[in-house]
């Protein structure tokens, strides 16, 4: 059996714009992963910027794996169950959270990215229904990582919560990002978030209810 003549190899390296579109993120998402070494890049004598292939593949292929039960897999699952994605730093808050979905939700599919730039790569893959994320993030603005996701096509249909430990004053050079949403501080999340979650994921053996959130 013959080849396919117009069959062409795998391209070495892609433009910003292709990667932004195979890790369903936004260009500046991207560069801002060049920038901390996530991807091999370098730009051509116009000035073009051109990521390496392999580099690609790396960053996909380290995020495949995922925890047992909640995960930090890149794919969805296809249960149809509730998806929850927590974009969080703390390793204690991590646990924390996951203690209280696996006993108050133990039907949402919980998975957590440990960093604002996998937590955009996530979005895109995962399409969560929820969406909890620190203002407090390495590598990336928490105010400009909100508004980016606000305005992501991909979330359009995704609640957000911002979980924070900064108070109501330290929060002001990021209430532009804030407006609308639900804040909760951190020492209140045990009680406060649970009612948020059932109203947009149902308790176990009820049917989510996205759409009778609170404003």
């Amino acid at each position: 059996m013959s080849s396919d003549p117009h069959r062409s190899a795998p391209p070495e390296h892609y433009t910003t714009l292709e990667v932004a579109r195979m890790l369903g993120m936004a260009v500046r998402s991207v560069q801002l992963m060049v920038d901390r070494g996530d991807l091999e890049a370098w730009k051509t004598p116009g000035g073009h910027r051109r990521i390496s292939r392999d580099s690609v593949e790396r960053w996909l292929s380290s995020r495949q794996p995922g925890r047992s039960g909640e995960g930090t897999g890149m794919r969805p699952r296809m249960s149809g169950a509730p998806r929850v994605l927590m974009i969080e730093d703390s390793t204690h808050f991590q646990n924390l959270m996951s203690l209280i979905v696996k006993q108050q939700f133990p039907h949402v599919e919980l998975s957590i990215a440990d960093d604002g730039i996998s937590g955009l790569a996530m979005v895109g893959q995962l399409q969560p229904h929820v969406l909890l994320i620190d203002i407090l993030l390495p590598g990336i603005d928490g105010g400009t990582l909100i508004t980016s996701l606000r305005s992501h096509e991909r979330f359009r249909d995704s609640k957000l919560v911002v979980l924070t430990s900064l108070d109501e004053a330290q929060r002001e050079p990021y209430r532009y990002a804030l407006d609308g949403l639900p804040v909760i501080h951190k020492p209140n999340v045990v009680k406060e978030l649970p009612p948020l979650l059932k109203a947009w994921v149902g308790a176990p053996g009820e049917a989510a209810a996205a759409d009778s959130a609170p404003a």
